[in-house]
C-alpha cells in the first residue's frame, strides 16, 4: 500500500506555470499517472510515467507539461507551463504496479491521492 500526497496547486494567470508534486513512501516501485477533473466533466488522464521513466501525455498538454521523477525523494513532478483556463481542474496522482508502459486510463491505477486544485484565471 502506498499513500500518495499531492501538492503544488494554486491560482495562476494564463500563460503561467505551476509544478505539482506527488510524494509517497515506496513510490519508486510504481508507475504514476496524473489525472484531472473539472466541474461537470469526466476525469481525464494527463500524463504518466513508468518506474523505468517512460512517459506519455494527453494531446491537450503535449509540449506544455512535463512529468519526471526524483528517485531520491520518492516524488513525481508534473511541470505545467503555458497554462490555459481550460487546464483548471482538481489534479490527482495515482499509482499502479507492473505497468510496462505508461497508461492514461484511470482503471489500471489502484492508489489515489486526495487531489490539488489548479485554477488558471486572470
Amino acid at each position: 500500500q502506498v499513500l500518495l500526497v499531492e501538492s503544488g496547486g494554486g491560482l495562476v494567470q494564463p500563460g503561467g506555470s505551476l509544478r505539482l508534486s506527488c510524494a509517497g513512501s515506496g513510490l519508486n516501485a510504481y508507475a504514476i499517472g496524473w489525472f484531472r477533473q473539472a466541474p461537470g466533466k469526466e476525469r481525464e488522464g494527463v500524463s504518466s510515467i513508468t518506474n523505468g521513466g517512460t512517459t506519455a501525455y494527453a494531446d491537450s498538454v503535449k509540449g506544455r507539461f512535463a512529468i519526471s521523477r526524483d528517485i531520491a525523494k520518492n516524488t513525481v513532478y508534473l511541470q505545467m507551463n503555458s497554462l490555459k483556463p481550460e487546464d483548471t481542474a482538481v489534479y490527482y496522482c495515482a499509482a499502479a504496479l507492473y505497468l510496462a508502459y505508461p497508461v492514461l486510463a484511470s482503471d489500471v491505477y489502484d492508489h489515489w491521492g486526495q487531489g490539488t486544485q489548479v485554477t488558471v484565471s486572470s
